[in-house]
């Protein structure tokens, strides 16, 4: 064992923890994991159709600047969190590490349920979205139509083979993410360049930075008309929100650097400068995307109302042609595929928040789930119930239009309320915080309360119905989804949890003294035992 290692392993065993899983990544991989997931190859194709009528090129463009400005906020504070407590359960931990201990249970077990959410609903949003994509590039060229069910269909072989993927253990995810990375990034900017370069015309500076677009309502009445144009630019923000995650899509799946940092090497700085360099990285690359795009429409019309249902295609058959259009379709179905299929960094990052939740007897059958496999040191029960998960999530897709919105828009709420939860406990509990090298110094408040102030906004605005007028078939049933875990969780905790969940219990004393923390019974035995 190196230097390194031992480190690690000691870092690990501070916070109350024994080294079980493998750690071979380095910080490129730490940082391609969520790279990877943000993915902004998959999350711009994706809801590029959403972003064109609610507010167009203009807030598409302005507001993918801001909403990157902000994200930053959010990752530099989560940036210090991962430091001082580099361990797979990411905010969950970090919600506990910050509390009062009477109050540490609480605030992990709000935090954890959030952050499966939103881990649920990211995988839903990337695989659904590859589906898609997938099934509109076999239109190209072929007599094929696409139904419901033939996507959900899709959508279930590519949840299989990321279970399957993840099954054989990280070895393989330390090749497929550097693979990763550089299709990403080489993709996107030969992607771009070759839509400039082929395109027959471009559009103007005027059209891409200032053109407004309201076509938010399905009988012509936009809630422009029927609010502002504030409240669409609000919604509008939505679609840069959501890049990756779909990522939700957006750049919230940055937290993955955090989940994976039990299997890093030099797991405290590699998580912290992973999340940091992915959303920097991103939002770069990605406005490099939209701006290509963009001045690539040919006929705004056309491209709107494109037969292949998705406007990003029409602009790669307008520019490159049809064999073009299906080479650039591959590149983009390749990145889907990298960002939560294949290399199923998405499934990756989401089984190791509840290997790490389940560990600490958080969610039920939580003694099945907490098992890593002995052969391929690897959580591959998580595996499989983050990828059966996901697949119910997207099953309302078979009779509502809005669902693959809903489930991005419940990524985004999801993950950044378990963001918000720990950097506010760090503005309270500061005094108590013990902070690592990676810091921010006399900036660390006005960061975390920009980052606080931020969350509570979208995940405000991302829960506002989207389409005008709303009813079955348009209202944002993101709401429904996050209104079921407040309720789980508030109701479970009262009947049940509080008296048995202790957070991230401190397993190597625990198993010193011969308990299983895994038990149930178990845990209130060692509760009592640990009380001062």
């Amino acid at each position: 064992m190196t230097v390194e290692q031992e480190r690690d392993e000691a870092e690990l065993a501070r916070m109350g923890y024994k080294q079980e899983l493998k750690r071979e990544l380095g910080l490129l991989q730490n940082f391609g994991v969520s790279f990877s997931i943000i993915s902004v190859i998959t999350g711009i194709p994706s809801l590029f159709l959403y972003g064109l009528n609610t507010g167009g090129p203009a807030v598409m463009v302005w507001g993918w600047v801001a909403a990157s400005c902000f994200t930053m906020l959010v990752g530099l504070a989560m940036a210090g969190e991962s430091y001082s407590h580099p361990t797979s359960g990411g905010p969950y931990f970090w919600a506990a590490m910050l509390s009062k201990p009477e109050r540490a249970p609480l605030a992990s077990w709000i935090t954890g349920w959030f952050n499966l959410l939103g881990q649920v609903a990211i995988t839903t949003g990337i695989s659904f979205a590859c589906a898609n994509f997938l099934s509109t590039a076999c239109t190209l060229k072929t007599k094929f139509e696409p139904t419901p069910k033939t996507t959900i269909g899709i959508y279930a072989a590519v949840l299989f083979t990321q279970g399957l993927t993840n099954t054989f253990g990280v070895h393989l995810l330390h090749y497929l993410n550097n693979v990763s990375v550089w299709w990403h990034a080489v993709g996107t900017f030969s992607l771009v360049v070759a839509i400039l370069a082929k395109a027959p015309s471009h559009q103007s500076g005027d059209f891409v930075f200032r053109r407004f677009i309201d076509a938010t309502g399905v009988d012509g009445v936009g809630w422009g008309v029927r609010a502002s144009n504030a409240y669409v630019v609000v919604i509008g923000l939505w679609h840069a929100m959501n890049l990756e995650y779909l990522m939700t899509l957006s750049l919230s799946g940055f937290d993955a650097s955090a989940h994976m940092t039990e299997e890093t090497r030099n797991a405290a700085m590699s998580g912290s400068i992973g999340i940091v360099m992915s959303i920097g990285m991103s939002a770069i690359l990605g406005w490099f995307l939209i701006l290509g795009l963009l001045f690539s429409i040919q006929d705004l019309d056309a491209t709107l109302t494109s037969k292949t249902g998705q406007p990003v295609t029409q602009i790669f058959l307008d520019t490159v042609g049809e064999n073009g259009a299906i080479v650039l379709m591959v590149i983009v179905i390749g990145a889907m595929y990298f960002c939560g299929q294949v290399p199923t960094f998405s499934i990756t990052s989401n089984s190791r928040m509840m290997y790490a939740f389940a560990r600490d007897g958080g969610i039920p059958g939580h003694q099945f789930f907490s098992k890593v496999n002995k052969k391929w040191r690897s959580p591959i029960r998580t595996v499989w119930l983050a990828c059966t998960l996901s697949f119910i999530l997207g099953l309302p897709s078979l009779g509502s239009t809005v669902a693959f919105s809903a489930a991005t828009s419940i990524a985004t709420i999801g993950l950044y309320i378990s963001y918000g939860i720990p950097i506010a406990l760090r503005l309270i509990n500061h005094k108590e915080f013990v902070r690592g090298p990676f810091h921010l110094g006399p900036f660390s408040f006005p960061v975390a309360i920009g980052a606080i102030a931020w969350i509570g906004f979208i995940s405000i605005a991302f829960i506002l119905p989207q389409v005008n007028p709303v009813n079955s078939q348009t209202l944002n049933y993101a709401i429904v989804a996050v209104a079921i875990v407040i309720t789980y969780c508030a109701g479970f905790w009262l009947l049940s949890a509080r008296k048995w969940f202790q957070g991230p219990v401190k397993q190597i004393a625990a198993e010193e003294m011969g308990i299983d923390v895994m038990d149930l019974a178990m845990a209130e035995k060692y509760a009592e035992v640990a009380k001062p």
